[in-house]
């Protein structure tokens, strides 16, 4: 059967960084994230999409040892290949959508 998901801009969780598991693709899984706190700084061990649906988050990223910074708004994305490491830290609340390999850091 499919899902509607028409909630995301009043989507919230208890804590930051909260997921919905929406849907699991060919060993991915797709989840809704709520925030309103950084994350923390790492690498994945696969590629990961990360789309922001409400709200700003600065999303901070490392090449070649220097820190770089980009502003995401709604319907921006960043793409993270393995090894890039990243942190998001949202201006406020933000509802994001990661799809990443399942089991994925």
């Amino acid at each position: 059967m499919p899902t509607v998901v028409n909630d995301v801009r009043s989507f919230k969780m208890e804590r930051a960084w909260g997921a919905r598991d929406l849907a699991e693709v060919a060993g991915a899984t797709i989840r809704l994230h709520w925030t309103d706190q950084p994350y923390k700084w790492h690498v994945n061990d696969g590629a990961e999409v990360f789309v922001v649906l409400d709200g700003t988050v600065d999303m901070r990223y490392r090449e070649g040892g220097v820190e770089k910074s980009v502003r995401l708004g709604a319907a921006d994305m960043f793409i993270a290949e393995i090894g890039d490491e990243h942190v998001a830290h949202p201006v406020g609340e933000a509802r994001v959508l990661v799809v990443e390999r399942k089991g994925s850091v």
